[in-house]
């Protein structure tokens, strides 16, 4: 057989042309059970639908666009460390596209750049994309979000923070994930707990934040300023802050890092100043990416649910809810505390 057309899927699956073109469309109008029919087969014949001619039949272009924060993500792709956090994304989104047939393409955006607005208009113009999923602290960034509407491109925000409720909004519970790390190191012992923020543009590093001082407060612990060191979420930013709390003359006994890469740093600074962890020191990591669980010892860590939050995010544009919609409350993925080896009760 020559190139498999639509015509051999409609005979494989016994149903009709219009069928199937609405089951590779993500149509209305078929039952669950009938696209499954048609989409086993898709899959037995190898069927690729024509993405040129899915465009000229109608306004969708089965594409998806992701707005990364470009800074960071470059800086740790030069350095060979990848981006943990990136790959989560993608492991969410990707799937889900290609389960209706869209593909997902990733662009790097500087909000700091003065070409910043023009080159989405680019993106917009040359792409036409269905919708775009935002990524923090491009999710925060009303200016985006406005130039999204004027365009009318529809979009989905991951981590969006409290102070815009327009569009689809995805996130966790940061400041109860915060609050839940916090209650762990309480709960064995600790009270002198450390805390290094992430990024000031990005809204989970205030919320988190929060959430430790909250969990604090309410146990009645005080927090010494020098306790609380603002930072980045990088290796170098976590070997700095680490630093930083080892060299007080009472340093804490337990470190709550708000990234994987920080919670790593600490964990490097501490061998070097001959601390045992977690005898010395027990530490928590905020995202919980593969490495975490082949540190040594694997560290204890708030799950973040960042492929499912992506695959929502994806699922709301494929879905079709476009800007007419009215404003909807969050959805809000649940966290894990996935405990370790690297928290126990402080030495006496």
């Amino acid at each position: 057989m020559g190139a498999v057309t639509i015509k051999h899927v409609a005979k494989e699956a016994g149903v009709s042309l219009q069928t199937v073109s609405r089951v590779v469309n993500n149509g209305p109008n078929v039952t669950d059970a009938m696209r499954e029919r048609v989409r086993a087969a898709i899959d037995k014949l190898g069927y690729v639908p024509n993405m040129a001619a899915r465009r000229m039949g109608g306004s969708k272009s089965y594409l998806l666009v992701a707005f990364n924060d470009r800074k960071p993500t470059l800086e740790k792709w030069r350095a060979g460390r990848g981006s943990d956090w990136v790959a989560q994304m993608l492991l969410g989104a990707i799937p889900r596209c290609e389960r209706d047939g869209y593909h997902l393409l990733l662009e790097l955006l500087d909000g700091h750049s003065a070409k910043l607005h023009q080159k989405i208009d680019a993106i917009i113009s040359s792409l036409r994309p269905d919708g775009v999923i935002l990524t923090p602290p491009h999710s925060q960034d009303r200016s985006i979000i406005d130039q999204l509407e004027h365009r009318k491109v529809p979009y989905a925000r991951l981590s969006p923070g409290e102070d815009d409720e327009r569009g689809f909004r995805v996130r966790m519970d940061e400041r109860q994930a915060a609050v839940m790390a916090t209650r762990h190191l309480l709960d064995l012992g600790h009270r002198r707990i450390g805390f290094l923020t992430g990024s000031a543009e990005y809204a989970v590093s205030t919320e988190r934040l929060e959430g430790f001082r909250a969990a604090m407060a309410d146990a009645g612990a005080a927090i010494a300023p020098e306790w609380v060191r603002q930072g980045e979420f990088s290796f170098e930013s976590g070997i700095a802050s680490a630093d930083a709390l080892f060299a007080l003359r009472g340093p804490p006994t337990a470190i709550i890092a708000s990234s994987d890469e920080q919670a790593l740093a600490v964990l490097h600074r501490a061998k070097d100043m001959g601390l045992d962890v977690p005898a010395d020191l027990s530490l928590i990591s905020f995202d919980d990416t593969p490495p975490i669980a082949f540190s040594l010892p694997p560290l204890t860590a708030i799950r973040h649910p960042t492929a499912a939050m992506a695959e929502r995010a994806a699922a709301l544009l494929i879905e079709g809810h476009g800007l007419d919609m009215p404003p909807s409350p969050p959805c809000t993925l649940p966290f894990e505390l996935v405990v370790r080896g690297s928290t126990v009760p402080p030495r006496r």
